[in-house]
């Protein structure tokens, strides 16, 4: 596989969390405006769909890769956690967490099994 079609799979893939983290967060900032939700209600429901975002990144990324799923996953989450890290490093003046970086290396086990999944689901190598 070419480097091109690497990175160019681990983008579709990151694309793909980032559009579901974007519309969640867009539905649940809609929710807690409008209704008298409180935020700690939807802990477990905002934490379920942040898992769900990186499993379908590492899913696309893995069926756009073709082989080595489990590499196109990792590659996905691990350029997702830096762009988190650097987000939270340079903006907000912290780095990670106990709790956050527990929470990245289960996002990476979910993106692995993902792209793990993609790679079955679209296929695997085709020959050409």
């Amino acid at each position: 596989m070419s480097s091109r079609n690497t990175l160019s799979a681990i983008l579709y893939g990151i694309l793909t969390i980032l559009t579901i983290v974007l519309v969640c967060s867009f539905i649940f900032s809609l929710l807690l405006r409008f209704t008298n939700l409180q935020e700690s209600s939807l802990q477990w429901l905002i934490m379920a769909l942040s898992f769900f975002a990186l499993f379908a990144g590492g899913f696309v990324s893995g069926g756009k890769g073709r082989e080595k799923g489990w590499l196109m996953g990792g590659a996905t989450a691990v350029v997702f956690t830096v762009i988190v890290l650097l987000y939270q490093f340079l903006g907000q003046e912290s780095g990670f967490t106990l709790g956050q970086t527990l929470f990245h290396l289960g996002y990476l086990a979910t993106a692995v099994l993902g792209g793990i999944i993609g790679v079955n689901v679209a296929g695997g190598k085709t020959s050409n």
